[in-house]
């Protein structure tokens, strides 16, 4: 990394990272997360298979990769973080602490889950992993193996895998719901404050320490992720379960329920709007050819989504045959997946210690990969930062402008397909996308679980404290420009 000098104007300049490669990693370690492994692959198989791939490649093309490279450009030109980029329309800066705001939110959580992913991590250095059996303290009567138990579908019944994740870790059974937290668990809490104290050595020295650590963090998931798939494949049942992730069917797209689907995973594969792309970029140099940055960055997100598809199914297919049952039966996404079905499968393996060890350093640094730079709360508000962002950059700093910028930067101009994108296309999409989250949100819940409603409301506000600031900074803006009469102009340039 090049460190930061005063340029001929008395001003600090900016740091620029060491080599290409550590950006590189760096966003293609931030955009491929747990989400990567958990949830493409179902919906894959859920939505028709590889039938699927048209919608989400279709969304990917008119969508993702255009507001993928508008946040790389928009970075690298002004050289600011998420906030700081707005420079360029100052009445718009309210987006910039929208998404700090919601990034701050999902760190809460997000660093959770890769607590439990540690917790897992140490729990597999023994020699008989903890959820092979249901004669443990924390397993009920309900507890039973599948092998044993024919009639799989009970929903009376919970494997040991289910069970030890949550009674064993969670300890569920000690809570009657959101307003019975009890005290927290000292083992998951020492867990959390290893990640927390992993984050900060990770970031302690901006991109001159994170472009070091993704060199692992980035590439790891990688490794573990092929070596998975070579065990995987030779499983019995695993070449059925993988024939099941790819089987195409065609009339799924006549489904409006698959569109939107393919549409959010788009929307939230990517990383787009949470102000690190920007964040990023805004360290290369002003040279960089930032338009080829997006195209392989954002399609090597898209290959690894559908990569890991192979290697969760071929273990899907194999749980499926051990225990004779349907493959519906044992699909799932999720945290069920990856802390529940994915362990029990490793069980059964010869030398199960090993490669659950394997399995859950990918999932520990598939997340602190993603949480050095973090990735919603609700989905509505960082739809809702990134829509205003789109308008914000194409139809009040203007898309002309912004096309002067990028020839500027890398000697070439954006053609017209993507100028009408960001227009035009990615606009109407992502305010489509606002709307159907709105028309389509369910309370959340758990199991059979459902939350009070005042646990709704807390979340509502908590999406709408970050969404008020771009309405709050504007007005703050217009309030303090001097004169009589406000001279919005001066806003918007």
């Amino acid at each position: 990394m090049s460190l930061g000098g005063i340029n001929s104007s008395g001003e600090e300049e900016r740091e620029t990272w060491g080599k290409k490669i550590d950006f590189l990693l760096s966003v293609i370690g931030f955009a491929v997360d747990l989400a990567n492994v958990w949830r493409f692959p179902y919906l894959c198989y859920k939505n028709g298979g590889g039938a699927f791939l048209v919608p989400y490649l279709f969304f990917m093309v008119i969508a993702g990769m255009p507001l993928f490279y508008m946040e790389l450009a928009l970075g690298q030109y002004n050289r600011e973080g998420a906030a700081g980029v707005w420079k360029i329309c100052p009445i718009f800066k309210g987006v910039g602490f929208t998404v700090i705001l919601i990034s701050l939110y999902v760190g809460f959580y997000y660093n959770v889950i890769i607590s439990w992913a540690l917790f897992y991590l140490f729990s597999s250095f023994t020699s008989e992993l903890p959820w092979v059996h249901c004669n443990n303290t924390w397993n009920s009567p309900n507890c039973s193996d599948w092998a044993d138990n024919s009639s799989i579908g009970d929903i009376y019944k919970a494997t040991p895998a289910q069970e030890y994740f949550e009674r064993g870790v969670l300890h569920i059974q000690d809570s009657n719901g959101i307003d019975d937290l009890g005290r927290p668990r000292w083992q998951l809490t020492s867990c959390l404050a290893v990640v927390i104290v992993l984050l900060y050595f990770s970031l302690w020295k901006g991109v001159k320490t994170s472009g070091k650590v993704v060199w692992i963090t980035a590439t790891m998931p990688y490794v573990v992720l092929t070596v998975l798939l070579l065990r995987g494949v030779t499983l019995p049942g695993a070449i059925d379960g993988i024939k099941a992730y790819l089987s195409v069917d065609f009339l799924k797209l006549c489904d409006a329920k698959v569109w939107i689907e393919a549409a959010t995973q788009i929307c939230f594969s990517l990383g787009v709007g949470f102000g690190v792309l920007i964040a990023f970029s805004s360290y290369n140099k002003f040279s960089n050819n930032c338009y080829r940055d997006a195209i392989i960055t954002s399609s090597i997100n898209s290959l690894t989504s559908f990569f890991s598809g192979f290697v969760v199914f071929s273990f899907l297919g194999y749980m499926s045959h051990k225990h004779n049952v349907a493959l519906d039966k044992v699909a799932r996404d999720g945290a069920g997946l990856v802390f529940v079905i994915y362990p029990e499968a490793i069980a059964t393996l010869p030398g199960s210690s090993v490669w659950a060890v394997i399995f859950f350093i990918m999932l520990l640094t598939l997340g602190i990969d993603s949480a050095v730079s973090i990735k919603p709360l609700r989905r509505t508000s960082i739809l809702f930062g990134v829509l205003i962002e789109a308008i914000g950059i194409a139809w009040f700093y203007g898309v002309d402008r912004f096309s002067d910028d990028i020839e500027e930067m890398i000697g070439q101009r954006p053609g017209l397909y993507w100028r009408l994108c960001w227009k035009f296309v990615s606009p109407c999409f992502l305010l489509f996308m606002v709307v159907v989250s709105f028309a389509t949100f369910n309370p959340p819940n758990y199991g059979t679980y459902s939350f009070p409603p005042w646990a709704n409301m807390v979340g509502w506000c908590l999406a709408i404290s970050s969404m008020s600031m771009v309405p709050l900074y504007a007005i703050y803006k217009l309030c303090i420009l001097p004169g009589k009469f406000c001279d919005v102009s001066r806003l918007l340039t």
